[in-house]
């Protein structure tokens, strides 16, 4: 199996270099092939990549466009064949579109089994808005069809500029992997896991909170039974035999406690995801509870997390001090304001090279001094959010 990574991006964005940190920290460079496009000139980064050990068929009949045709095809073909290499790397030319690259590996015709592993754009950060602007249908095309997007030269740029490129990128492709962490911040091997495995934060946090609602669920379906039993004399007159989780007459209050001053499962340590006591999950919820585990509708108790709980979030190249993260955790407390959040995760730069990570959970968070990201993430899971209260909260 050969693996296919494609390094698109326009010209001057930094694709050699960036190939070159990859061969050096990452890969081993004995088993790569590279195949380059320079757009009809001399391929001028061939020098180094030799002295690598990296076999090069050299490209340079004309733009990327037209040797789609037929050359390009038949150079993969007769690479794969020669060589039978673990990689290729194919850098295009830079003015060419990633969608027909990415065809033309597919249709390859050879009896070597290939994989397209990855389509990776490299976006200088300081040109991103000019570019869109007046190479759109190429530029563009580029940015929508990446798996990983790595900005290059952020370093130096201001958090304003910064961002609006990471606009242009998410009106134009909402799913990619963007790095936006300086690259001499990153190890090679850092980079390649992030363009063959990017971590997903909404993915990771939705499959946490699906698990803890799992258990939930399954306590509250474990504890129905005897439930049942102890109440069944004040309920025999009801249809719904589930209706006794919430007919709570002065009795049945009573005998819970006056839980109801807890409005939601949030609010209380004891169900921290481990409901301690047996009973307490099934009444410590409000009126304005929305977990659905008290739905008059049976089927409620077989939705999946993600169908109750909603996710929200962002990219940024901010920095956060850990006391302003600190005080952002603090209030995520108040429901009236932002929601019923679960859960709440995210790496963000501090500054000078430095990074921060934090978790919540409702009535506890923690900011640690963490590794540094491509870029920097922030994630929010919960129920009824409200993400313009949310935004204002996070912004800087």
């Amino acid at each position: 199996m050969t693996k296919i990574d494609i390094f698109s991006g326009f010209l001057g964005a930094g694709k050699t270099t960036l190939i070159k940190k990859l061969l050096k920290e990452a890969l081993d460079a004995s088993k790569v092939v590279l195949i380059e496009n320079e757009f009809g000139e001399i391929g001028i980064d061939g020098g180094f990549l030799k002295e690598s050990g990296v076999e090069i068929k050299e490209m340079n009949s004309g733009c990327i466009c037209c040797s789609l045709v037929g050359d390009f095809g038949t150079s993969l073909a007769e690479v794969l064949k020669k060589y039978q290499p673990e990689r290729i790397l194919i850098e295009p030319s830079g003015v060419g579109k990633l969608s027909d690259v990415m065809k033309a590996v597919q249709k390859v015709d050879t009896d070597v089994e290939v994989t397209l592993n990855s389509a990776v754009v490299v976006v200088d950060a300081n040109k991103c808005k000019m570019y869109a602007k007046n190479f759109g249908e190429f530029f563009l095309n580029q940015i929508e069809h990446a798996g990983t997007i790595i900005l290059s030269r952020t370093g130096d740029i201001s958090e304003s500029k910064l961002n609006t490129a990471l606009e242009i990128i998410r009106e134009h492709n909402s799913k990619a992997t963007v790095i936006t962490t300086p690259w001499e911040q990153l190890d090679g091997k850092q980079i390649l896991e992030t363009i063959e495995n990017a971590k997903d934060l909404e993915a990771e946090l939705m499959a946490e909170v699906a698990a803890m609602h799992d258990e939930h669920e399954h306590h509250h379906h474990d504890h129905d039974d005897e439930h049942e039993h102890h109440h069944d004399h004040e309920h025999h007159d009801h249809d719904d035999e589930h209706e006794h989780h919430h007919d709570h007459d002065d009795e049945h209050e009573h005998h819970h406690h006056d839980h109801d001053e807890h409005e939601h499962y949030h609010d209380h340590d004891e169900h921290e995801h481990h409901h301690d006591d047996e009973h307490e999950h099934h009444h410590d919820h409000g009126d304005g509870c929305t977990c659905g585990c008290h739905d008059h509708d049976h089927e409620q108790h077989h939705h999946h997390a993600d169908e109750i709980f909603t996710s929200w979030g962002f990219e940024t190249p901010a920095s956060y001090t850990k006391e302003q993260l600190e005080e952002i955790l603090e209030k995520l407390d108040d429901e009236k304001t932002y929601g019923s959040i679960l859960r709440a995760k995210g790496m963000v730069s501090s500054g000078n090279g430095a990074w921060l990570h934090f978790d919540y959970v409702p009535g506890e968070s923690s900011v640690r001094e963490g590794a540094a990201e491509v870029t920097g993430k922030i994630c929010v899971i919960g129920a009824e959010l409200k993400e313009d209260n949310l935004k204002t909260l996070f912004a800087q």
